[in-house]
């Protein structure tokens, strides 16, 4: 490769819509600024040996801002698993530190750019702190990072559940059933909020609001009293079983997140017992991940990699780049990877509740408790700046 100013760039964690929009912004944005660049594969793990990576150039990355997935490749799993549960950080070995950085010295990188999600980048921070020149990229289709409005990959993982509901309305209707839709989202209920708000949800379980069987099955009971034979509920795949903690898909592994997923069905039954009426369950899993990302994502993923690339040439290390609207601003990654988590008095929370929906708690509750006075957009209409550790909780195998 030629001795011109050099940056690189990898994506790592889970897939999500929108990632290759990041990397063609950031060539071509690297490309008015005189930068080469060089994409690292499979994540992190393209960085030590076997060091792998490519050239990225106009020819490679044309056509790939409509493609789902990743070029470069990712993973969540491997020598660079930085959090395990919320915010539990795990100290990377010293010798893939210094592997890292003898890639970044012998391909004299001014920059490296990691999109990535909250494990992501809390191995971003880590080089940080070790004197890695990084910059980080917001990204998670659970929308779950403290300090941006928004990451891409999260409105294209609505429109997939949306669009989940509006097929399972017609179903449901038909067959006079309840249908239950089990989305992701990890220990933040976004993706579930605004699907099932969007999609004409019924009832909504979320983990930041407790919730009882009990007054899902009232909810169900005065929908038919008022005439409505179906209903359609939407529960995160991190919502807590009332006294029973998370539902887990198996145990967990040394130094992985606990694999989240098995509570729609264990809600079906349980309406399904209670009720005697029939009930199914959808669990959209990775169809949330795949596929095209929507416009929003497209344009939202383009201007990360073009701000990522500017706050490189600024030599803003150690920053993420944050969307605050109408800016693209950048924060530090150490306050960045913060869970934000839904308030339950938001207003996205109170709209809800003003259109009937359930959350499964006190349904006779107002729906407009206060309004919201300030517009601080790392707030997200929540109060707060960001949340700080969730309590634990006892797991329940699917």
């Amino acid at each position: 490769m030629s001795s011109c100013k050099r940056l690189g760039v990898l994506t790592a964690g889970g897939d999500c819509p929108g990632l290759n929009a990041v990397i063609r912004g950031v060539v071509k944005s690297a490309g008015t600024h005189g930068y080469e660049v060089v994409g690292f594969l499979k994540g992190y793990e393209g960085l030590v040996d076997p060091v792998s990576f490519i050239p990225l150039t106009h020819r490679n990355t044309t056509g790939i801002l409509g493609q789902g997935g990743t070029i470069l490749g990712s993973t969540n799993k491997g020598r660079f698993a930085a959090t395990v549960g919320v915010n539990d950080r795990v100290e990377l070995d010293p010798e893939l530190i210094a592997g890292v950085k003898t890639t970044v010295e012998q391909l004299n990188l001014e920059g490296l750019i990691c999109v990535g999600g909250d494990g992501s980048l809390a191995v971003a921070q880590q080089f940080h702190e070790h004197g890695i020149p990084v910059v980080g990229v917001p990204k998670t289709i659970d929308n779950d990072l403290s300090s941006t409005a928004f990451t891409f990959g999260f409105f294209s993982a609505v429109f997939c559940a949306t669009d989940a509901l509006d097929r399972l309305h017609t179903t449901a209707a038909s067959h006079e059933r309840v249908m239950v839709l089990e989305v992701m989202g990890r220990h933040a209920g976004w993706i579930a909020l605004y699907a099932g708000t969007a999609g004409g949800g019924d009832v909504i379980l979320i983990p930041e609001i407790p919730w009882t069987f009990e007054n899902v099955c009232q909810a169900i009971i005065s929908r038919e009293q008022r005439g409505k034979k179906f209903t359609l509920v939407v529960v995160a795949e991190g919502a807590e079983l009332p006294e029973k903690g998370l539902v887990t898909q198996d145990k967990q592994e040394s130094q992985r997140q606990v694999r989240l997923g098995g509570i729609g069905n264990y809600v079906a039954k349980e309406i399904e017992q209670r009720l005697g009426k029939e009930t199914r369950t959808v669990v959209l899993g990775h169809l949330q991940r795949g596929g095209a990302p929507t416009t929003f994502d497209r344009v939202l993923a383009t201007q990360f990699g073009a701000h990522a690339v500017r706050l490189v040439v600024e030599r803003k290390f150690g920053h993420m780049v944050t969307y605050q609207p109408p800016d693209m601003l950048d924060v530090p990654i150490i306050d960045a990877i913060k869970l934000a988590k839904v308030c339950p008095n938001c207003s996205a929370v109170q709209a809800a509740r003003a259109l009937g929906i359930c959350f499964g708690d006190d349904e006779h509750e107002p729906p407009f408790k206060y309004v919201v006075a300030t517009a601080g957009v790392a707030t997200r209409g929540n109060g707060t700046k960001s949340a700080g550790k969730s309590k634990s909780s006892k797991s329940v195998r699917a």
